[in-house]
């Protein structure tokens, strides 16, 4: 993936120089012209220097005598899903992201990702791996490798080919190795963050201490988990519903081999022959609204149960979102041998 800084062009620049950055981007050849700042001022694409020369203007005139002053953006943290969704279908390809100065602070592109949800991303990478020791005993579960990388890595690639680019590790067990392997994140393109909990606070406890999230919806997912999910859809669910909470659920079916009666003192009202009965589990994965998070006690040890509980009872909206695509809680031994086959098959 190309670094989003090869997109931008200062305004002092020639189109000489720009022509020389069109080649260095190939079939990503587009550039933003920006200030000393990094403000935005307008895009140039080859199609708009071959107009400009075709007006008697020369290679080395200056990019502003091209560019196009209304380029098409997104601002960081006010942007919906919808607005994402009618680019990517009128076929813009590549897109700047301002902050709320106009600056450019990352710029999309659809070739390498499949959408740009506007979430941040918490990632529980806190645990000690019980089970699955001895590997665990020098090695924190999330580093162990599934084929030929990590199963956090598995989980932030996924993630970030749905444009997630706000992170925060919740970390703990050896938890200085995570820092080590993902820095600030800037190498790979995303802002990392980093929560550390002294004691064990539960598959959520850790995210009251987070005070700053960028965007209104958090993605709050397991870091053991191996899935090949639609984030997107996920998150258009999450919003179709208005849910206060959406949670990726595992469907399981069980199949009863004799006929199961319905009764009521004694006298059988009806029957059905052996009947299929679907439940539903928790998957490791939730969308929250941020101000849902408030509800999390602060230093206390607490659960993502715990928080669907409470919203029950306060009458909130929780919504299950039963998963289509694969996935796989990478706990015991057996699922760690079962992940190595099964990632051999996987486009994640």
């Amino acid at each position: 993936m190309i670094n989003f800084r090869e997109h931008l062009i200062n305004k002092e620049a020639t189109v000489k120089d720009a022509l020389a950055q069109f080649n260095r981007l190939a079939k990503d050849a587009i550039v933003f012209i920006v200030d000393q700042n990094d403000k935005l001022l307008g895009s140039l694409t080859d199609g708009d220097v071959r107009r400009g020369l075709l007006k008697d203007l020369s290679i080395n005139s200056s990019v502003m005598d091209f560019t196009q002053s209304n380029p098409k953006y997104l601002i960081k943290g006010d942007y919906s899903i919808d607005e994402v969704i009618e680019l990517r279908n009128d076929n813009y390809k590549i897109i700047p992201v301002l902050d709320s100065d106009g600056k450019v602070r990352n710029v999309i592109n659809f070739r390498f990702i499949k959408s740009y949800i506007p979430v941040d991303a918490v990632v529980m990478a806190g645990g000690r791996g019980q089970r699955l020791r001895p590997l665990t005993d020098t090695i924190p579960k999330p580093l162990l490798k599934v084929g030929d990388k990590s199963i956090i890595d598995h989980n932030i690639d996924r993630l970030r080919k749905f444009g997630v680019d706000d992170y925060w590790l919740s970390l703990g067990y050896l938890g200085d190795q995570l820092v080590t392997h993902f820095g600030d994140g800037s190498s790979r393109g995303i802002n990392i963050r980093y929560l550390w909990e002294d004691e064990p606070q539960g598959t959520i406890g850790a995210v009251s201490k987070i005070e700053n999230f960028v965007h209104d919806h958090v993605l709050i997912t397991n870091s053991d988990i191996l899935t090949a999910l639609n984030y997107e859809d996920f998150f258009l669910d999450h919003i179709k519903n208005d849910a206060d909470m959406s949670v990726v659920t595992i469907p399981y079916l069980v199949d009863v081999p004799y006929a199961v009666m319905e009764t009521s003192n004694n006298h059988v009202i009806s029957f059905k022959e052996k009947p299929t009965y679907t439940y539903y589990s928790n998957g490791g994965i939730y969308l929250v609204k941020k101000e849902i998070l408030k509800r999390i006690p602060k230093g206390e040890f607490f659960n993502s149960t715990d928080l669907m509980q409470d919203l029950i009872e306060a009458g909130g909206k929780l919504v299950s979102y039963p998963i289509r695509q694969y996935w796989l809680d990478v706990g015991k031994h057996e699922d760690f041998e079962k992940a190595q086959n099964d990632i051999k098959h996987l486009d994640l």
